[in-house]
């Protein structure tokens, strides 16, 4: 039996999501009417029966008056979702007294149908507009930003992700590898959400990306065209790094002779899409690819920052899988001379042994003069000042 050609099929979902591209701006209508008034009637609009074409239209309106309006009218108008959109307790108890006298599974999906809150039927409407998805995505993000002072409208953010985890199912991702010859257009969306280590400008974009053994792949979605969703870059070296300076340079090696895949920065690119797994997903998927294009590769690791005087920590393991393995940064400020000199505790992870308890409380930062704290939380132990949330004898208060 031939091999499905996984190539041709992201071609051909690259091609569609390419007609899929950022919707010309349509002149907003000569109407004195407000955008809230305006979003308002396209939503109920929405909700009547009418024909696909029609809801077509009405979706890119309604869509459009939500872009045109400030920050407090996105509240007024997530407000009204909650309020005006949810689900109608009458028709619950309606279902669930059917249910509860005949337990079928015909009258079960009444019971979830009627559950389910208008504003979910009333965000799949919407969705019908071209360039949808993406304006539900950054509508979304404005949600979570309102959270924030709202917390009230938690059950509308239910509803996006619930919808949003079904939109950018696996199965509907296309990862595609960027490089040097990359249209300019997802290069400079690459430069602007970069997230981890800033990219300076071109020089440095194509350090991380031209080298033979640097590489970098994002998930696109058929719905959002070149809009990247998330992206990882890796390292390919010899032996496991212990710092992030010599990843960031220009690459001197090449990929035949690279023993371990490092993923140095990964960057979601897309706020709206929070709490959508899609990271792990894409660190396994591009562990994969790498392990049938360099066969050689026998360890994959992560290289994470943690603070600016210990710039990383390694999290490794030899299987694509899942890493479990961690080596420390050999940075001046971790290693054997870290009990010796007195610094930030709140910089390094303690060690911690028998004879002491442990605490997962955040710690204070030790003075770098060696005055005493003026905490009571500090306290003397050989000579040096700890924080008895992280060295204490046990037992001991």
């Amino acid at each position: 039996m031939p091999k499905p050609n996984i190539a041709f099929l992201n071609d051909l979902l690259q091609s569609i999501g390419s007609n899929v591209r950022r919707r010309p701006t349509r002149l907003a209508p000569a109407s004195a009417e407000p955008a809230g008034a305006r979003l308002a009637a396209a939503c109920a609009r929405l909700m009547r029966p009418s024909g696909e074409a029609s809801r077509i239209a009405v979706a890119g309106a309604a869509l459009d008056a939500f872009g045109a309006l400030d920050d407090t009218g996105r509240r007024a108008f997530f407000h009204s979702l909650l309020d005006d959109y949810g689900a109608d307790p009458a028709a619950i108890r309606g279902a669930y007294a059917a249910w509860d006298a005949e337990p079928s599974e015909s009258k079960l999906a009444w019971l979830f149908e009627a559950v389910e809150p208008r504003r979910q039927t009333l965000l799949r409407r919407l969705n019908l507009a071209p360039g949808g998805t993406l304006q539900l995505v950054r509508m979304r993000a404005a949600l979570l930003e309102a959270l924030r002072d709202e917390p009230a409208l938690a059950p509308l953010d239910t509803d996006f992700a619930h919808l949003l985890a079904s939109w950018f199912n696996r199965g509907f991702l296309v990862m595609r590898r960027i490089d040097w010859n990359t249209p300019a257009a997802i290069l400079d969306k690459i430069v602007a959400y970069e997230a981890v280590h800033a990219i300076r400008d071109w020089d440095d974009l194509r350090r991380r990306l031209d080298p033979a053994d640097r590489r970098c792949y994002g998930f696109f979605h058929p719905a959002t065209g070149d809009e990247p969703l998330i992206f990882v870059e890796v390292a390919l070296t010899r032996g496991m790094p212990d710092a992030i300076g010599p990843l960031l340079s220009a690459g001197k090696g090449t990929s035949e002779t690279a023993d371990t895949a490092v993923f140095y920065s990964i960057s979601n690119c897309q706020p709206g899409l929070k709490g959508v797994n899609l990271g792990n997903f894409l660190i396994k998927r591009v562990a994969r690819e790498l392990s049938r294009e360099l066969p050689q590769l026998k360890t994959f690791c992560t290289l994470s920052p943690i603070s600016s005087s210990t710039p990383s920590i390694c999290t490794g393991t030899s299987s694509p899988a899942s890493p479990t393995r961690r080596c420390r940064s050999a940075s001046t400020t971790t290693g054997r001379n870290r009990r010796a000199k007195r610094r930030s505790i709140s910089t390094w992870s303690v060690t911690r042994s028998k004879r002491w308890g442990r605490s997962t409380a955040p710690c204070p930062p030790m003075p770098a003069c060696g005055a005493r704290p003026k905490t009571p939380r500090m306290t003397s132990w050989a000579g040096s000042r700890w924080c008895r949330w992280c060295w204490k004898r046990a037992g001991s208060t």
